[in-house]
C-alpha cells in the first residue's frame, strides 16, 4: 500500500506516493534527484546523510520519509541562492575544510542548525554540534576553523 507524502524540500513543494518503509534519504536522492545528501553507513553513525527537518539536523538514513510529511527539509542544495553557494560553504572552501568532501554536506548542515540556533557559538559548542558527523580526512580542526571564521565574519 502506498501513502501520499507531502513535504517541502529546499522551498519546493512535493507530493509523491511512497511505500511506508522508505527513508527520507532514499526519497531525497532517488525521487527528488538531490544527491548532495550522502549515504555513508546507513545506520546513523556517520552523519553523511544529515539534513535539516524543520531546522533541526536529522539522519535521513534513519528517518522514515513519512515522518517528514508536512514538514520542511533543507538539503545542501538548498543553502545557496540564485546559483551561488552559502557563505558557510565558502568558509569551508577557504579554510581547506573539505578534502574528499563526502562528509561536507552533513557537516555544513549540522553547523547551519547550530548557527541558526546560536549565531555566536564558542568553539566547544561548535565541536559538540558536529559530534554526530564523522570525517576521515581533515581531523576536524579545519572544519572548526571554517565555522569559527564564518561566525567572526558575520
Amino acid at each position: 500500500m502506498k501513502y501520499s507524502l507531502v513535504l517541502t524540500v529546499n522551498e519546493e513543494s512535493y507530493e509523491i506516493q511512497i511505500n511506508p518503509n522508505r527513508t527520507l534519504l532514499d526519497v531525497i536522492r532517488n525521487d527528488l534527484g538531490l544527491t548532495g545528501t550522502k549515504e555513508g553507513c546507513g545506520t546513523g553513525e556517520c552523519g553523511a546523510c544529515t539534513v535539516l527537518l524543520d531546522g533541526e539536523p536529522v539522519n535521513a538514513c534513519l528517518t522514515l520519509a513519512l515522518q517528514a510529511h508536512g514538514k520542511k527539509v533543507t538539503t545542501i542544495e538548498g543553502l545557496g541562492k540564485d546559483g551561488t553557494i552559502h557563505p558557510l560553504q565558502e568558509a569551508f572552501i577557504a579554510h581547506g575544510a573539505i578534502q574528499c568532501g563526502f562528509c561536507t554536506p552533513g557537516m555544513i548542515l549540522s553547523a547551519k542548525a547550530l548557527l541558526d540556533r546560536k549565531p555566536n557559538p564558542e568553539e566547544m559548542e561548535i565541536r559538540e554540534a558536529l559530534i554526530g558527523n564523522l570525517c576521515r580526512c581533515t581531523g576536524y580542526q579545519k572544519i572548526v576553523e571554517a565555522i569559527t571564521s564564518f561566525v567572526k565574519g558575520q
